[in-house]
């Protein structure tokens, strides 16, 4: 039988190596799946099966650097997830049973305890027994910190096998952006990345894990090792097994393309989440470590986690080349496992696909680095300010309406006063340039109408205050750019951002006199809205506008690379630069005290409150095209990103945002229609609880129709708009591109350069470190 396509050419820029240790593996693992009776006994694999598989040649090429002791663990660490993986689908995917299966995976956190010799039931079937022996071995040599992320990366792994089983029994494929961000969960990748650290002797320092670098290297990572096995095991899943979760059926199902152009999308794609991870480390590392004053043996624990991580990535390759796991055009023959013969001429012997021996792998490395290339070069910014014209808005498939507060008209009047009072209208004293708004564009940017769509039911102090908060993100959004991308100048925006943390006190904390209206603005409007909260709320509606304001720094520094985004770290920041999260927050927080926190946390309230976010700040780029391309030499639009990555027209690239649009909404109904009668049920959720639920859901409808509303009905987008507020096309090439929103955070700016990057790099990193230190003090 054919294969289903070819095989792309794979970028791989790391050469892989093999673990001089792979022998003792391959005897240790097979004897301790056979103490845990998952070769013979299981009916999931026989010894051919296990041999064949070879897992231990997996964990041999993607630690090639540990110990037999910590090499055969791994190895067992591997056995168990690939037979629970098997396991799961024997029992339940080929005759679906949502029942059982969630009765399955909520035994298995109880076999993970973060305390230290807490006790764990007694195991019924081999994943429990493997899973519990596993967690013995491993804990007493990690810290708290480290157990407790590995065991949420497990849960992960294990929990969202319930998404795939939904899919599979609702016939749904994915939309692309769903499947990316649940595949990770799935795929399991970052509980690899867990193990990376176990191996490396390297945790990673408990004070950085959740930033954004170690978060992006993370995800980046995870993709790349996923959207790589999905192109592998196409085959086995789709054509054998059924399953609806693979990345080339994803793509397939939505561009509306043969298997061949998806699998060489999904490619591209891998790709451009490898170079995203290099990129990471080069230019958000140094930064990371001077403005967290990390000691020099964090910093270097850091760096071997991002080597481990890079030889997984190679590793990883290897082994899928060779193992009759997977399609890869081998035979069991040549797929087979590698004799000690081959060991003994090293692992320049055991490579596949070209020259072998001493100095070969030169010419591996470059082929692999050639095919890489294209996808830098097409990220190259050399249309910046091209004139565009206007892009016509087809349908958007929007089925909800709203209604409109009938205190807007007073909202109207009263937001002029409040941007006059805080100095939005008016010029910074010796500051150059920063008189971005004046009346005019306060009225006709219209932003209460925007409130009151999202908030019809609003009084009218509630809607002052959704009104302000739009009004002050609005004018950040065109301020923040016009200050500090003229001369990115990141220091001083990175000065800026950390002093806007200071008035959003917690606990009463003392405020500092503002300095600027962007200051003054906030400090005003979070007493007003704060205030009355409780001090968890506080902080997490100030961790929401955090998120928000780290975003545009985010933004500054792609426009110090001039590099276009990578399609992935675009969509998931865009939530961030769009404000979506700050303005969700003020009515999440209103049915705090209702709703469990476990709710908040579950798969289905993220995928209903993600899939609304990425519909309405998709909405956005749409209008907001010709604005931020031809006017603010503007990189930070989905369509613009969307166009570099497939390489195709603009109205080309508009159509597939607006299809991406539809799907999320799509998801979004999904979401409220199937999954949230099953959460209220899982979770027994009283009347009251339920009617939150509902409510809030009714609110985010609403808030995608305001949105939508206000797009329409504002004079911001318009050509004529344009020509009333803005410069002529270009005028201004010599600043920083400027951003766009419906009013909640600086949209950024960026592109790519190709052939000088490394030197560029290499200097802002040097010039960010030093001017970062300067400002933590």
């Amino acid at each position: 039988m054919p294969q289903p396509f070819r095989l792309p050419e794979f970028y791989m820029p790391y050469p892989a190596r093999l673990n001089p240790h792979l022998e003792h593996a391959r005897t240790h693992s097979k004897a301790w799946a056979r103490e845990m009776v998952m070769i013979e006994g299981s009916d999931i694999w026989d010894e051919h099966d296990f041999d064949s598989h070879d897992y231990a040649l997996l964990c041999a090429y993607t630690h090639p650097d540990c110990t037999a002791e910590q090499l055969a663990l791994v190895t067992d660490w591997y056995v168990w997830v690939f037979f629970f993986d098997d396991h799961f689908v024997e029992l339940f995917k080929r005759s679906p049973d949502m029942k059982g299966a969630k009765e399955y995976l909520d035994r298995l956190p109880a076999f993970m305890p973060v305390e230290a010799g807490a006790r764990t039931p007694e195991p019924t079937n081999a994943v429990e027994a493997g899973l519990a022996d596993l967690w013995s071995r491993t804990c007493p040599s990690m810290s708290e910190a480290w157990r407790r992320r590995f065991a949420v990366a497990t849960e992960h792994l294990l929990e969202e096998s319930m998404w795939e089983l939904m899919n599979i029994s609702e016939g749904r494929i994915s939309n692309p952006i769903e499947y990316i961000e649940m595949r990770r969960k799935v795929g399991g990748a970052p509980w690899s990345a867990g193990l990376v650290e176990y191996v490396a002797n390297a945790e990673v320092p408990d004070a950085v894990a959740a930033s954004r670098p170690l978060r992006v290297l993370r995800d980046a990572f995870s993709d790349g090792v996923h959207l790589r096995n999905d192109l592998f095991s196409y085959e086995r899943e789709i054509l054998d097994e059924g399953e609806l979760s693979n990345g080339v059926l994803v793509m397939e199902t939505f561009l509306g393309c043969s298997t061949q152009e998806a699998a060489d999308t999904v490619n591209n794609l891998l790709t451009s989440r490898l170079q995203q991870f290099e990129t990471t480390v080069f230019t958000e590392l140094e930064p990371l470590f001077a403005e967290f004053g990390t000691g020099a043996q964090e910093r270097l624990d850091v760096l071997a986690y991002v080597k481990g991580l890079q030889d997984w990535q190679a590793g990883g390759h290897e082994w899928h080349m060779r193992s009759s796991r997977y399609m890869n055009g081998a035979d069991d023959g040549a797929a087979g496992q590698v004799t000690a013969g081959q060991l003994a001429h090293g692992p320049a012997a055991c490579s596949l696909g070209g020259p072998n021996g001493l100095g070969t792998a030169a010419s591996q490395l470059l082929s692999s680095l050639a095919a890489g290339l294209p996808a830098r070069a097409k990220n190259v910014a050399v249309h910046r300010f091209e004139k565009v014209g206007p892009l016509e808005i087809p349908d958007l498939g929007m089925p909800f309406t709203t209604t409109l507060s009938p205190h807007l008209d007073a909202s109207r009047r009263n937001v002029v006063e409040w941007g006059r009072a805080m100095g939005f209208l008016e010029e910074v004293p010796g500051v150059p340039g920063s008189h971005v708004w004046d009346e005019g564009k306060i009225r006709d940017y219209d932003l209460p109408l925007c409130a009151a769509g999202i908030h019809p039911e609003a009084t009218l102090g509630e809607l002052d205050i959704s009104s302000a908060w739009l009004a002050w993100g609005t004018y950040g959004d065109d301020l923040f750019p016009v200050l500090y991308g003229r001369t990115l100048d990141l220091a001083g925006a990175k000065a800026a951002n950390d002093r806007l943390s200071l008035f959003m006190p917690v606990d009463g904390e003392p405020v500092p006199e503002p300095l600027t209206p962007l200051e003054r603005g906030l400090a005003d409007i979070w007493a007003r809205t704060a205030g009355p909260m409780a001090v968890p709320a506080r902080k997490a509606f100030r961790r929401a506008v955090e998120d928000m304001t780290a975003s545009w720094l985010w933004e500054l520094s792609n426009q110090a690379q001039d590099r276009v985004p990578d399609p992935v770290d675009y969509f998931e920041m865009r939530r961030f630069t769009f404000g979506s999260d700050m303005t969700m927050s003020l009515s999440r927080l209103s049915h705090g005290s209702t709703l469990p926190e476990e709710i908040y946390r579950s798969r289905p309230f993220l995928s209903m409150e993600r899939s609304a976010m990425d519909y309405a700040s998709l909405l956005n780029d749409v209008f907001s095209y010709q604005k931020e391309i031809e006017y603010e030499g503007e990189m930070h639009n989905g369509v613009l990103v969307v166009q570099h990555f497939l390489q195709c027209t603009v109205e080309q690239a508009r159509d597939v945002v607006v299809d991406l649009m539809k799907a999320r909404m799509a998801e979004f109904l999904h979401v409220i229609d199937a999954e949230l009668p099953q959460l209220c049920e899982e979770f027994g959720l009283d009347e009251d609880a339920r009617e939150a639920l509902t409510q809030y859901a009714e609110e985010l409808k609403n808030w995608m129709a305001g949105i939508l509303v206000w797009h329409e009905g504002c004079v911001r987008y318009k050509e004529a708009d344009l020509m009333k507020h803005n410069a002529p096309p270009g005028a201004e090439a010599v600043r920083g591109p400027r951003s766009d929103e419906p009013g909640c955070g600086p949209r950024g700016i960026g592109a790519s350069e190709f052939g000088t990057s490394a030197a560029r790099v290499a200097e802002l990193w040097s010039t960010a470190g030093q001017a970062t230190t300067g400002v933590i003090g």
